[in-house]
């Protein structure tokens, strides 16, 4: 049988405070967000709504394509895993959808893990508050880029639209994610920063 003393022992204190805090933030994120958030006008609806007007501008201002719409809709609509989503937005091409963007897909989740990592790891206040903001961004405009490429695949390539959709660009969102925690977690230095 395993003794939990000694494991814990050998796993270094720097490390167990990582995973205390991570566990920590990751208990209070989920009550709050399924207790208050979830599905909520102040952050889920504001955020989709963002990806998909965002995504819109770049689609009719960017490139060689034109025509494209968003709207909020009130809708019953299956997503991957049999959740029902109520209200979602959607991007039109000439009245015709293409693409959804329901409120699991606005990054919102992406971005609250890209920030729970930096506040568990050991720096200063100013630096963690640098890293956030600027990767928020970063993954911000990687999710709307996502979107447009999404929305490009299934208008001129659609054979490639659902690999893209759940392999393609989820690896592209999460590798930038860790490129990110990489380049913060360079400089830190654990017996010189407190925890």
């Amino acid at each position: 049988m395993l003794n939990l003393k000694s494991l814990q022992k050998d796993i270094p204190l720097p490390i167990r405070l990582f995973l205390g805090k991570a566990l920590l933030l990751f208990i209070i994120w989920k009550v709050i967000y399924s207790g208050f958030l979830y599905d909520s006008q102040y952050l889920d609806h504001p955020l989709t709504t963002h990806v998909a007007k965002a995504s819109t501008y770049l689609l009719n201002n960017l490139g060689g394509m034109s025509d494209f719409s968003t709207e909020r809709e009130n809708t019953s609509f299956i997503f991957e895993g049999g959740e029902t989503v109520s209200e979602i937005s959607a991007i039109y091409h000439y009245d015709y959808i293409s693409l959804y963007i329901a409120n699991a897909c606005n990054g919102l989740e992406v971005f609250v893990l890209y920030i729970g990592f930096i506040i568990c790891m050991p720096s200063s206040f100013w630096r963690k508050t640098k890293y956030i903001i600027l990767g928020i961004l970063l993954l911000d405009v990687i999710n709307i880029l996502r979107c447009v490429g999404l929305i490009y695949l299934k208008e001129y390539f659609e054979i490639y639209f659902d690999f893209a959709h759940h392999y393609l660009f989820k690896a592209v969102v999460y590798t930038a994610t860790l490129i990110i925690w990489g380049y913060f977690a360079r400089k830190i230095h654990l017996k010189n920063e407190t925890v």
